[in-house]
């Protein structure tokens, strides 16, 4: 488990294609001896499991093995060697949980649409996929790219968040540029909410065509 908030950001250092995943070497400012091997990372958002790790000239290092389904659900498809991932080491029993509650596993990519820059601050809208869209909510919480964002506005599939200057200056969000496909979690209490309504709905319905029968 994570909280979407971002403690490093690491750069991809070399991707070697192995079979169906591909291993990526990801230098970091953690210091390499404090890395356990199978360890959770949130490298972007999708939670991976540390396979390898070690020291370089440029820092610590470690090193993911990324699955074919990751690779088709989220953005690491694109990744290449210098692209800059927000990291997170998985949430300890006693941490405080300053963003929410958001667990690694991502449910799709979604589009930068536009972005408005003001007061060295950005306001990022987003395209969400229709059928995650209905799970975000003026307000509500939701991680992109691995980092927790409030929700501002909502129109229909499209909805902003606003980065205040020290997000953008610890985070990789001040490079993103409309155009860019970056990864969605949403609200695991979204998700689950809106699943027990669906499941009332069914029980509704399968009740009303058992009083039909009956007739």
């Amino acid at each position: 488990m994570f909280t979407g908030l971002v403690t490093d950001v690491g750069e991809v250092a070399s991707i070697a294609p192995r079979g169906d995943l591909e291993r990526i070497r990801i230098v970091c400012a953690y210091p390499a001896e404090t890395i356990a091997p199978g360890a959770s990372i949130a490298c972007g958002g999708p939670c991976l499991t540390v396979v390898g790790k070690g020291k370089g000239d440029d820092g610590s290092w470690f090193e993911v093995d990324v699955g074919a389904e990751t690779l088709a659900r989220t953005n690491a498809r694109s990744w290449q060697v210098g692209t800059r991932l927000n990291l997170e080491r998985s949430l300890k029993i006693g941490d405080e949980l300053g963003g929410h509650i958001v667990t690694g596993h991502i449910d799709g990519t979604a589009k930068i649409i536009d972005i408005e820059a003001f007061d060295g601050m950005k306001r990022f809208w987003i395209e969400a996929p229709p059928k995650l869209a209905r799970f975000i909510a003026e307000k509500g919480s939701v991680a992109l790219d691995g980092t927790s964002l409030t929700v501002n506005e909502v129109d229909g599939s499209r909805f902003s968040v606003l980065l205040i200057p020290h997000t953008l200056a610890v985070t990789s969000w001040h490079a993103r540029q409309a155009g860019d496909m970056v990864n969605l979690e949403v609200d695991l209490m979204a998700r689950y909410a809106a699943r027990l309504v669906e499941a009332k709905v069914e029980t509704t319905n399968e009740g009303a065509l058992a009083d039909v029968r009956r007739l």
